[in-house]
């Protein structure tokens, strides 16, 4: 399988209202998301937020966890933490993660509400292809312009009833392990 990058994106996102807005950065988002991605072999955790207070709160975070008193008090915190990397555009994401595989990613959304949308198969043959970033939405999902470049769409996390609001790291856990996971049989 080619390298795989995940991109938690507060911006551009839109608000229960379906109004375009900056969502705020969570700690344990950044947190569980390293740990589920540091699981399951991805190699970079980028953390998309355009806002300059919101990347100082990442940073401070970061400093705590990989290099001050918690990178000593929690070793395993650290390495999943290492993955992070805060930068301001899903193109700045997409960019640096193309320079660091050497090569052109693929590039695949998440949606509750994903139609026209592929599967967790064909997911898996692109990752034998290619390279990937799997971006993942934070408020109440990405802006449309996201959708319209026409990268793919996962096929959405479908539960028993009819409730579905999956918070963004639980429905990352998720999709990793679909991705990405081996089976126990």
């Amino acid at each position: 399988m080619k390298p795989v990058a995940v991109g938690l994106v507060h911006s551009p996102v839109l608000d229960k209202r379906g109004d375009r807005v900056v969502s705020a950065v969570t700690n344990v988002d950044i947190h569980d998301i390293a740990r589920a991605a540091r699981t399951y072999g991805v190699q970079r955790y980028y953390v998309i937020t355009p806002a300059a207070e919101q990347q100082r709160l990442v940073g401070s975070i970061l400093e705590h966890w990989c290099q001050g008193h918690g990178s000593r008090y929690n070793p395993a915190r650290k390495e999943a933490l290492s993955l992070v990397k805060v930068v301001a555009t899903v193109q700045e994401a997409l960019e640096d993660w193309n320079l660091f595989c050497d090569a052109e990613s693929d590039c695949l959304l998440t949606s509750a509400r994903a139609e026209n949308s592929i599967g967790i198969e064909e997911a898996r043959e692109r990752l034998l292809e290619k390279p990937a970033l799997i971006l993942f939405g934070t408020g109440h999902g990405m802006a449309p312009e996201l959708f319209e470049r026409g990268w793919p769409v996962l096929s959405a996390i479908i539960g028993r009833g009819d409730y579905n609001h999956l918070s963004v790291r639980s429905a990352a856990a998720i999709i990793l392990d679909r991705l990405l996971g081996r089976t126990n049989s």
